[in-house]
């Protein structure tokens, strides 16, 4: 009895660790950012559309140089629509998954005026280079997880504050993966999306920065919102 009784505490003890709820704020930085992105994935999963308004600004060796709002639609199976406010008030951008080609309707206010472009027309891409296929967040949130597998994280950093966290993440780049860059990317713990991230160079100079708000999540988008 009494060695079963060793036995029996020996194993409470042992296990005792897996069964305490794991927080946020314990373990190592990298250990912490892979369970928010963990997270984000299994959220990412529930995600049929959403909507959000976005501010990005675009730098030129380190100083900020151009500035673009607009409002971002997505719908599983990556139908994309980008409705910008500035600088190109009126215009608008469509794009389906699979599709090499996206559709830019110039003035919203006449449907009719449309032009095609390859997603690899610089046209249609970022002022670093991102295609139209590369914008929505299941595609930055696979980002995320591919270099925190694949790429050695160099710093850490990881805060924690109310509804937000803060985190560093060291990665290749997000067009070409070809240059080492570091991210500091703050996710909100409602819906587990990005409100904010930051691009560095490795010399640490600001590539770009995009704030994300106003988020909406499973309104049920028409299918028709994303016909041009």
């Amino acid at each position: 009895m009494v060695k079963l009784a060793s036995v029996f505490f020996m194993l409470v003890f042992m296990l005792l660790p897996i069964a305490q709820p794991i927080s946020l704020s314990e373990g190592s930085e990298e250990d912490r950012v892979f369970s928010i992105v963990q997270r984000m994935e299994s959220a990412f999963k529930t995600v049929e559309d959403y909507t959000c308004e976005v501010d990005q600004i675009f730098y030129q060796d380190g100083v900020a140089d151009q500035r673009y709002r607009f409002k971002f639609y997505f719908k599983r199976d990556k139908k994309i629509r980008v409705d910008f406010s500035s600088p190109y008030r009126g215009l608008s951008i469509f794009y389906s998954e699979g599709d090499k080609e996206a559709t830019v309707i110039p003035f919203r206010f006449v449907p009719t005026l449309k032009f095609r472009f390859s997603i690899g027309n610089p046209m249609v891409k970022t002022l670093t280079g991102q295609r139209i296929d590369q914008t929505d967040m299941g595609y930055f949130i696979e980002f995320i997880s591919k270099n925190l597998k694949r790429v050695k994280q160099r710093e850490d950093e990881f805060h924690e504050n109310g509804e937000q966290i803060t985190f560093l993440l060291s990665a290749m780049d997000y067009i070409e993966e070809q240059y080492p860059e570091t991210y500091r990317i703050t996710i909100s713990k409602k819906n587990w999306l990005p409100t904010h991230i930051e691009r560095y160079n490795l010399e640490g100079k600001p590539i770009e920065v995009t704030d994300i708000k106003k988020y909406t999540v499973n309104t049920h988008l028409e299918d028709k919102l994303f016909h041009p």
